[in-house]
């Protein structure tokens, strides 16, 4: 399925695409997307646009899938771009290669992230209005008037731990852990975020991303062992 997800799905006939246009459909999902982050992409051969005569990108239907693949598994699965990367060489070779840290569904390379109302995600989150509040006060789930897919598996996650009597105020430090690991990022990015250049920002977001997957393996790994001394 994730093969198919990845072949192009117009035909020859199909115009190509400006910078201006991938901007214009993608900006609504990804509203960090901009011309500089597209050519740092490229500068990383995880897509390759056709050039006009004059040496203009034009991008054709498959690479708009492509890139949108890319950028759903940033942001949704903290993905470094090399995994990525690796993943689609992978199937561009004809393989079918499992795509490390992504849940078992895959996303479709034409799917968009939904937008859930707070009635809507709790329903399908099979929660209650108070679990949401609870989380919300907890600051494990920002306020706002919809939800993506990302707050839904949060959410579903907090109705498992509360049938084991874990509450969403127990899980308050969560918060403050993370803004201790964005102090950390932050730091290590100072070198190049005092570059002003739309390449070295887009440098920095690639490199906040990889330092993230980093840290959330060497917390799972602290998880884990946590978990066999209890076994034992």
């Amino acid at each position: 399925m994730a093969r198919q997800a990845l072949q192009t799905r117009q035909s020859a006939a199909a115009p190509l695409l400006s910078i201006g246009q991938v901007l214009a459909k993608l900006n609504p999902e990804f509203p960090d997307l901009s011309p500089s982050k597209l050519r740092f992409l490229e500068e990383s051969r995880l897509i390759t646009p056709a050039r006009t005569e004059s040496g203009y990108r034009k991008f054709s239907g498959s690479d708009l899938e492509r890139l949108r693949f890319v950028l759903t598994m940033q942001r949704d699965h903290y993905l470094p771009l090399k995994v990525i990367k690796g993943y689609l060489d992978d199937l561009d070779a004809g393989r079918q290669p499992n795509l490390p840290g992504a849940v078992a569904q895959q996303p479709s390379m034409l799917s968009s992230e939904r937008k859930l109302s707070r009635t809507e995600l709790v329903r399908e989150a099979g929660a209650n209005a108070m679990l949401l509040d609870d989380a919300i006060a907890a600051s494990l789930i920002l306020p706002a008037d919809h939800f993506g897919e990302d707050v839904l598996a949060v959410l579903r996650s907090l109705v498992e731990l509360q049938r084991s009597g874990i509450e969403p105020r127990h899980l308050r430090g969560f918060r403050a852990a993370a803004e201790r690991e964005l102090g950390l990022i932050e730091s290590a990015l100072m070198p190049v975020a005092r570059k002003k250049d739309a390449s070295s920002r887009a440098r920095a977001a690639e490199m906040a991303r990889e330092i993230a997957g980093q840290l959330e393996i060497v917390r799972s790994s602290l998880i884990r062992s946590a978990l066999s001394r209890l076994d034992s």
